[in-house]
């Protein structure tokens, strides 16, 4: 028997869901879709996550790698730690606005990968 990591499972939906054409109004939802990645496939990622958005579809994404975060079009980082120390939002906005913010752990790696 073949198991699949989660993230394995989720880019074989996400392959399979970009065949299908562009149907447009689906909100596409990824737990740290670039998990195990190699730069060059998490730049192909990247552009077929490009793809969905351009046909008319929401793609919501948790991700830790500021490449893809610093390349999306809203941030909500929540916060200020993890666990009971998390859970606000501690910065929302454009990149480059969530890279600005004070409160945010995550904002200097982020305004560095602008």
């Amino acid at each position: 028997m073949t198991e699949l990591s989660g993230g394995e499972a989720q880019r074989i939906k996400l392959a399979t869901e970009l065949q299908r054409g562009g149907r447009g109004g689906t909100v596409y939802i990824l737990d740290e879709p670039t998990n195990g990645l190699h730069p060059a496939d998490i730049e192909r990622l990247q552009r077929q996550l490009d793809r969905l958005v351009d046909a008319g579809n929401t793609v919501i994404a948790v991700e830790h790698k500021m490449q893809v975060v610093a390349a999306s079009d809203w941030v909500l980082d929540i916060g200020p730690g993890a666990g009971e120390a998390g859970g606000e939002v501690v910065a929302q906005g454009t990149p480059q606005q969530a890279s600005q913010s004070r409160e945010s752990r995550t904002a200097p790696y982020l305004h560095r990968a602008l």
